[in-house]
């Protein structure tokens, strides 16, 4: 299982949220760069980069600076959060990103997730974020009344091979992930499924590499200090 560390992004400052809550939000360092550059030296083989204010707004509010960080660091990033069109997707991955998250555009703009598949395969992901088993859009702020496993199923048939899914009540609490919700997604799809949400420490790290996951992401723990980057890399290369 790879350890993705992420870097949620608003107004170019690096932040974390509670539950997704745009009001409860806290800076968590001055740099952008210096955090990325942080978890490379940790030996993060990835970064997970979200804009906050691009999912809010439907547009790439902080694309210049997370292609910017790209450029800075040597290990691959994904990036989520208001990409709604091929213009945007095709600038990211010109621009040195590796992989692309559609979570609203993926629901509300079928057509648009054909393209992408068709012309870049598995540099795209789905984001599924739910609140009581619901997918959420446009900044977790609405529920699309979508059950998280029909959605999932649907990506799968339409040739997604990465789903990243988030339980939007666990996500910034530390309180551990979904872990049911996490056994039922990988027993409905063959996708790769990283998990986000919730994660406090290695005993989550454990839990969620016995599900025999693909991927965790994990942000607060890490700034809290409540799980250490370098651990729980070493706890996922130890078989």
């Amino acid at each position: 299982m790879i350890i993705i560390p992420a870097i949620d992004i608003i107004e170019k400052k690096p932040v974390r949220l509670y539950q997704g809550d745009y009001s409860k939000k806290e800076e968590v360092g001055h740099s952008v760069l210096e955090i990325a550059q942080a978890f490379e030296s940790q030996g993060a083989k990835w970064i997970h980069c979200v804009d906050l204010d691009g999912a809010k707004s439907g547009k790439k509010e902080n694309a210049k600076l997370i292609c910017q960080v790209s450029k800075q660091v040597s290990i691959p990033i994904e990036v989520g959060g208001g990409i709604r069109n091929m213009e945007d997707i095709s600038f990211y991955l010109d621009n040195g990103i590796s992989r692309i998250i559609l979570g609203t555009a993926a629901i509300e703009n079928e057509n648009l997730l054909k393209e992408a598949i068709q012309k870049y395969k598995d540099k795209i992901a789905v984001g599924i974020d739910c609140k009581d088993g619901m997918v959420c859009v446009n900044g977790w702020l609405e529920n699309s009344h979508i059950h998280y496993i029909d959605f999932a199923r649907k990506m799968e048939s339409l040739g997604v091979s990465t789903l990243i899914f988030t339980d939007i009540s666990k996500d910034g609490t530390l309180q551990g992930p979904n872990l049911e919700m996490l056994k039922k997604l990988k027993e409905n799809v063959n996708c790769n499924i990283i998990a986000s949400g919730g994660i406090k420490d290695l005993s989550h790290i454990q839990s969620l590499k016995e599900l025999d996951l693909y991927g965790a992401i994990t942000g607060k723990a890490m700034y809290t200090k409540s799980l250490d980057l370098k651990d729980a890399l070493k706890l996922c290369k130890e078989g």
